[in-house]
């Protein structure tokens, strides 16, 4: 199993620490390192976008629901 196609079994954290590396060998590397980071950027940037974008729909969704508790809460009182 190539490293694109393990990408999506990766945890957020392994994800955002991959990214980070990918994007220092990309300009820091050898040629070897600097194709291969080439080959995975876009991959791990779009999976990282998307992680985020999750969390912050989670949070916003739990955000939204404490909101809608602490009004009922003041309606009842």
């Amino acid at each position: 199993m190539s490293l694109l196609e393990r990408i999506p079994t990766l945890s957020d954290e392994e994800v955002v620490n991959l990214l980070a590396n990918a994007q220092r060998l990309a300009e820091t590397g050898d040629d070897k390192q600097k194709a291969a980071a080439a080959e995975l950027l876009p991959a791990l940037q779009d999976e990282a976008d998307a992680r985020k974008a999750e969390r912050l729909d989670r949070a916003k969704e739990k955000r939204a629901a404490t909101r809608k508790a602490s009004m009922k809460a003041q309606a009842a009182a």
